[in-house]
């Protein structure tokens, strides 16, 4: 799996190339906290993104995840998931 470096680069532009490495590795930098606090509903967004794109590992994530969430959390990201699909 190749590995994006995250540093400066604009979340936004990054995730906009729709590429499904790159939206797992967004999943990954929320799900870690790595550029900041930690944010599970944003990894769950990034991770169910990146499955939708047919990353398979992001599954298994998304799952991982979930299982230490709420049901409103998980609801939100996939809300946010959505509206994320149809604005790209």
């Amino acid at each position: 799996m190749a590995r994006y470096e995250i540093g400066n680069a604009d979340f936004a532009d990054m995730a906009s190339t729709g590429n499904a490495e790159v939206l797992f590795e967004l999943g990954l930098v929320y799900a870690a906290g790595r550029e900041g606090e930690q944010d599970m509903i944003a990894a769950h967004k990034w991770f169910n993104l990146a499955a939708y794109k047919g990353y398979d590992v992001a599954k298994a994530r998304r799952e991982e995840i979930a299982a230490d969430m709420s049901k409103e959390q998980i609801a939100q990201a996939q809300r946010e998931a959505r509206e994320w699909i149809t604005t790209h």
